[in-house]
C-alpha cells in the first residue's frame, strides 16, 4: 500500500477512485468504466508532475523522508555482487545504524559503507533509525583503512537524520569519532564517491560524505541541522520548521548552485520510493562515471584535489 505524505491528499483521493474503479472491473461488474479510468489516470498522473515540479524545501526535506524510499541495503542488493558485511570497531562493539563491507560494483572490487535507517518498526530500531553512535564511525574509519591497504575505491551511501545524540554516545566521543571519520575521509589514498541518498543530517552525514565526488538524488536533502532543529534554536518553535528549510538551502538543486556536491541526479515524477530500481540504477550509473574520472590519478593529486574542493566551500570568490 502506497503511504502519502501530507501535501499529496489530491493525488491521494484521485489514485483511490481509480484504484476503486479498477476493483469494480475485477468484481465483473458490466459497467463500461474504462474510459473513466483513463481520464482519472491521466489526471491523476499530470496533477503528480505538476506537484512534483513546484516541491518546496520542506516537501523535499518529507520526500527524503519517505518510509518506501529505498535504503542502503536496497543499493547494495541491486548494485553490489558478492556483499560481505564488516562488524565491529575492534574498540566496544558493533553499530548496526552503520553497514559497511567488500563487493563488486560493475567488476571492480569495493569498499561499501553507509547507514541504513531499516523498515518496519523492529528493524528501524535495531538500525537506531540511521542514527550512528562513535562506534558506527569507528567502524567506517577501520573499513576505509581496509580499503586503502588493498587499493579499492569506496562507495559511500549517506541516509541519516543525524548523529546520534544520546548521553551515551557523547561519553563514548561521539563528536572525536565524526571528526576522525571526516579526516579519515579526506587522507585515505583511494578514490572515494558519496551519494546522498535520502537525509544527510549534520555531521553524521558529512563523516561519510567527504569524497572526491559527491552527488545527491534529486529530492534528497543535507544540511548542517535538521529544519525542526533550527527552528527551535532561532525561533524558539519546531513550527517554523518550513522556513527554515527555505532559508537554509537544504535542497540538491541549491546545493548544487553552490557548489557543495557535484551532481544532482534525476528521481521519477513522485519521487524514488514509486520507482526504486530506477533510481538505483541510476545512481549505479552516477558512480561508475565518477570512478572512471578518477581513475588514473596519482595519489598525492586525488588528495591534493579532494582538500582543496572542501577547503574552497564558503569561500568568498575573488573580485
Amino acid at each position: 500500500m502506497h503511504t502519502y505524505l501530507e501535501f499529496e491528499k489530491a493525488i491521494a483521493e484521485l489514485e483511490g477512485k481509480v484504484e476503486e474503479l479498477r476493483q469494480l472491473t475485477t468484481d465483473g461488474s458490466s459497467m463500461d468504466i474504462a474510459d473513466e479510468v483513463t481520464k482519472l489516470e491521466a489526471k491523476a498522473d499530470q496533477l503528480l508532475k505538476e506537484t512534483y515540479s513546484k516541491l518546496t524545501p520542506w516537501q523535499k526535506t518529507l520526500v527524503a523522508r519517505h518510509p518506501n524510499r529505498p535504503h542502503f541495503t536496497d543499493y547494495v542488493r541491486a548494485l553490489i555482487e558478492d556483499f560481505t558485511p564488516l562488524a565491529g570497531d575492534r574498540y566496544f562493539g558493533e553499530d548496526h545504524a552503520v553497514v559497511g563491507g567488500l563487493g563488486r560494483f560493475r567488476g571492480r572490487s569495493v569498499m561499501v559503507i553507509g547507514h541504513e535507517k531499516g523498515s518496519g518498526t523492529h528493524d528501524r530500531v535495531r538500525h537506531n533509525f540511521g542514527m550512528a553512535r562513535p562506534e558506527g564511525y569507528r567502524k567506517g574509519v577501520r573499513l576505509m583503512d581496509l580499503a586503502e591497504r588493498f587499493a579499492m575505491p569506496i562507495l559511500t551511501l549517506v541516509d541519516t537524520p543525524g548523529a546520534y545524540p544520546g548521553s551515551g554516545a557523547e561519553e563514548r566521543g561521539q563528536a572525536e569519532a565524526i571528526a576522525r571519520s571526516t579526516e579519515r575521509c579526506l587522507t585515505v589514498r583511494v578514490p572515494i564517491v558519496s551519494v546522498i541518498i535520502g537525509e544527510g543530517g549534520s555531521g553524521g552525514a558529512v563523516a561519510f560524505a567527504t569524497a572526491d565526488h559527491v552527488a545527491m538524488l534529486e529530492h534528497s536533502v543535507y544540511s548542517v541541522i535538521s529544519p525542526e532543529g533550527c527552528a527551535s534554536i532561532l525561533w524558539r518553535s519546531a513550527e517554523k520548521a518550513q522556513e527554515a528549510a527555505a532559508a537554509m538551502k537544504v535542497t540538491a538543486q541549491d546545493l548544487f548552485g553552490l557548489k557543495v556536491v557535484d551532481r544532482v541526479i534525476s528521481e521519477p515524477v513522485g519521487g524514488a520510493h514509486r520507482a526504486p530500481q530506477r533510481v538505483i540504477e541510476a545512481a549505479g550509473d552516477a558512480v561508475s562515471e565518477a570512478l572512471q574520472t578518477l581513475d588514473g590519478l596519482p595519489v598525492k593529486e586525488l588528495i591534493r584535489r579532494r582538500r582543496d574542493k572542501f577547503l574552497a566551500i564558503g569561500r568568498p570568490a575573488e573580485a
